[in-house]
């Protein structure tokens, strides 16, 4: 069965070790064993977590040599986050009618001529 890649960067950033891994490489460049030190797990359990961004498009490995470092690769977050948009804006304009009906109940309650 084939998964969109919408469905396969939720499905990666659903686990909080892996959303703490893209933490990290927001600021750069790391080895497996770099990101494996804040954990209390074996490399290969963090490296079948990169697997998984990796297949989600998220993290791609390079190399350098002996060093094989990870990068972020950020273009399936910012279609997630296009996605999120839509439903962001409805809930922006569900609030601000709540916030409108609020007002509009607070000045049915006061005293005409009297400001508080």
């Amino acid at each position: 069965m084939q998964t969109d890649s919408l469905s396969q960067t939720f499905a990666a950033l659903a686990d909080p070790t892996r959303r703490a891994i893209l933490a990290r490489l927001t600021q750069g460049e790391a080895t497996v064993g770099e990101l494996a030190e804040p954990f209390d797990m074996s490399l290969p359990a963090v490296s079948k977590h990169l697997k998984v961004l990796e297949r989600a498009g998220l993290v791609s490995r390079g190399r350098e040599a002996q060093w094989r470092p990870c990068r972020l690769e950020a273009g399936p977050l910012e279609a997630a986050n296009d996605w999120l948009e839509v439903y962001r804006r409805f809930w922006e304009q569900s609030l601000d009618r709540l916030e409108s009906y609020l007002d509009e109940l607070q000045m049915k309650g006061k005293p005409h001529g009297r400001k508080s």
